[in-house]
């Protein structure tokens, strides 16, 4: 089952300031990443950094469109 950004940092017990700060992004980052809008957006890189921090794949993570 594929979750949201928001969801994969909820279930790893992170703040979004944790997260962003394990992740190498700036909080603002990870917010507009975690919106509609940013998960659109999202780099494959900052994908991949992300999916470390939470301890999950890409494959896990629900996005509305491939990344670049």
């Amino acid at each position: 089952m594929k979750v949201s950004l928001k969801a994969a940092r909820v279930n790893a017990n992170l703040t979004q300031v944790q997260a962003a700060e394990k992740a190498g992004i700036s909080r603002e980052q990870l917010q507009y990443l975690e919106s509609r809008d940013g998960s659109t957006n999202i780099k494959y890189t900052t994908l991949l950094a992300l999916c470390e921090v939470y301890g999950c794949t890409p494959s896990d993570i629900f996005l509305p469109t491939s990344c670049a």
